[in-house]
C-alpha cells in the first residue's frame, strides 16, 4: 500500500491536536496586563507540548520519507502513535490549569513515556517491514537518544510525586535533547538518493 493516505491522515491530526491545545488557553476578561498573569503556567504547559508536538511531527515526517510502502501493521502502529498524541490537549491543560502540581504533572509524564514507546514501536514495525538492511535501520542505528529518553520520562513520573518542578524541569530537557531535527534519517537519504530527495 502506498503511504500517501498514512502521510495525509498523520498531519491533519497533529495540526487538530495543536488547534485544540490553543483553544484551551481561554481568553481572560479585561484589557490590563494582570489579567494575563493567572494564565502564564498554562501558556507555559502549552509551548513544552507545542515543542514535543513540533518534534514528533519532524521526526515523523523524516521517518516516512524512508519507507516506500506501508503495511496494515504500519498503520496500526501509526494509529497507536496518534493515539497517545492526541492526549497531549487534556494533559497539557490539566497540568497548565493546576500549576504544574504532582498528580498531572506525572500524568504528563506518563503520556509522554507512552508517546515515545509508541514511536519505538512504529518505527520497529517499519524496519520489520523494511528489513534489517533498510534505509530506515541503517538511519536509526543505536538510537541512543530514542532509548534515554523514556528512561527520563520513567525517572520522572514518580519524581513529580515529590518535587514537580524538577519533573517538569526533565521534560524540557528531554525536549532540548530533541528540539534540533534528527538528521540521522535527512543524512541516509542524502547518501541513498542525493540532496535532492531529502529536501522534499
Amino acid at each position: 500500500m502506498g503511504k500517501g493516505r498514512l502521510e495525509a491522515f498523520s498531519d491533519g491530526v497533529i495540526a487538530i491536536i495543536i488547534t485544540i491545545m490553543v483553544l484551551e488557553m481561554k481568553v481572560p476578561h479585561g484589557d490590563d496586563l494582570t489579567v494575563l498573569f493567572p494564565l502564564f503556567p498554562v501558556f507555559l504547559s502549552y509551548v513544552l507540548s507545542f515543542v514535543y508536538i513540533g518534534i514528533y511531527w519532524n521526526n515523523h515526517h523524516h521517518m516516512m520519507h524512508s519507507v516506500q510502502h506501508v503495511s496494515g501493521a504500519i498503520l496500526w502502529a501509526n494509529l497507536h502513535l496518534l493515539f497517545w498524541l492526541s492526549l497531549f490537549p487534556f494533559v497539557t491543560g490539566w497540568t497548565g490549569e493546576n500549576h504544574f502540581a504532582s498528580r498531572p504533572s506525572a500524568l504528563y509524564g506518563l503520556v509522554l513515556f507512552m508517546a515515545a514507546i509508541a514511536y519505538w514501536i512504529l518505527q520497529k514495525t517499519i524496519i520489520r517491514n523494511q528489513g534489517e538492511g533498510s534505509l530506515l535501520a541503517h538511519a536509526v542505528g543505536r538510537d541512543i537518544k530514542g532509548k534515554i529518553s523514556p528512561l527520563i520520562y520513567a525517572a520522572a513520573i514518580p519524581l513529580a510525586f515529590v518535587e514537580s518542578w524538577l519533573a517538569n524541569g526533565l521534560y524540557v530537557l528531554v525536549a532540548l535533547m530533541w528540539i534540533i531535527p534528527d538528521r540521522r534519517i535527512e543524512r541516509a537519504l542524502q547518501e541513498h538518493y542525493g540532496d535532492g530527495h531529502a529536501r522534499h
